[in-house]
């Protein structure tokens, strides 16, 4: 997946765009979704992911957590510093009619009966945690006034998944433009016509659009320059050790009841679906 940052030549404006086919294509293949499911997991994970590279250390990361009661139940995505992500989708298979404009109904799977939130751990303690109730169902929208209501930063986000009819994704970015406090009016305004006048962000990369032009395009007229030029990808980073510590979390009890029930029990992770195998001994072992 390739990341752009691009940045206004007064200083004022950044946007970051990405071309994320690949890593929709990961989302596909490991959870094995649904055309609608793919595509709201997807842009999930891209707005996450063109979030996460605001992060300042490598330790840090950025969790998006999203339910409005639609048939999808709860997606969640996880970017690092770097723009790497994790996604998960409650329910992977979700059948239901186009929208209205003959599209995947994102919001349909959705919902609108629910809230977004955003969870930054910055290796402070306590994680902080911003949430929004949410009105349409649609990601970009949603993450755009997270940051107005939340953050108070001035936000457009786009992003688009298309899913072909065999559900092998055909193309899938987004871009995140935000605004500093010092941006004037003349400024706000080049950007609402370029915005105005691109075509979606899934048309722009099927018609040879890469991520540093979609981030250039959106800045066109104000003379961008380019900061960040990142390759970033589907990543999970589960690990046994890092399964033990969540089974030693559940506490002795419930790891006793565990090791009594089978003697081996499996725990498969929920982002990347490996599996880690432990026996009744080395439950035990964890509960003492």
């Amino acid at each position: 997946m390739k990341i752009v940052r691009t940045i206004s030549h007064d200083g004022s404006v950044v946007a970051t765009a990405c071309d994320a086919r690949d890593m929709v294509s990961e989302i596909e293949k490991i959870h094995k979704t649904s055309a609608v499911t793919t595509a709201a997991a997807g842009r999930l994970a891209i707005a996450a992911s063109l979030m996460g590279i605001g992060l300042k250390d490598k330790e840090d990361s950025l969790t998006l957590r999203i339910n409005g009661g639609g048939p999808a139940g709860t997606i969640i995505a996880v970017a690092d510093y770097l723009g790497n992500v994790k996604a998960y989708v409650e329910t992977p298979v979700v059948e239901i009619p186009l929208n209205a404009k003959g599209k995947l109904d994102v919001g349909g799977a959705v919902g609108t009966d629910g809230t977004l939130s955003v969870i930054k751990d910055l290796g402070l303690g306590e994680p902080y945690s911003g949430q929004i109730p949410i009105v349409t169902g649609e990601i970009g929208d949603e993450v755009a006034r997270y940051f107005a209501m939340s953050e108070q930063i001035p936000t457009v986000c786009g992003v688009g998944v298309l899913v072909a009819p065999d559900l092998t994704v055909k193309a899938a970015g987004g871009y995140l433009i935000q605004l500093l406090p010092f941006a004037d009016d003349s400024v706000i305004d080049t950007i609402e016509k370029n915005i105005n006048s691109l075509p979606s962000v899934t048309e722009m990369l099927t018609t040879g659009y890469t991520a540093e032009a979609m981030a250039k395009a959106v800045l066109e007229g104000l003379s961008p320059d380019v900061m960040d030029d990142l390759e970033s990808a589907y990543k999970c980073d589960c690990s046994r050790e890092r399964v033990e510590r969540a089974l030693i979390s559940l506490g002795r009890d419930e790891l006793e009841s565990m090791a009594q029930e089978k003697d081996t029990t499996e725990v498969c992770c929920h982002f990347c679906s490996n599996k880690y195998y432990f026996t009744s001994a080395e439950l035990r072992r964890l509960a003492r």
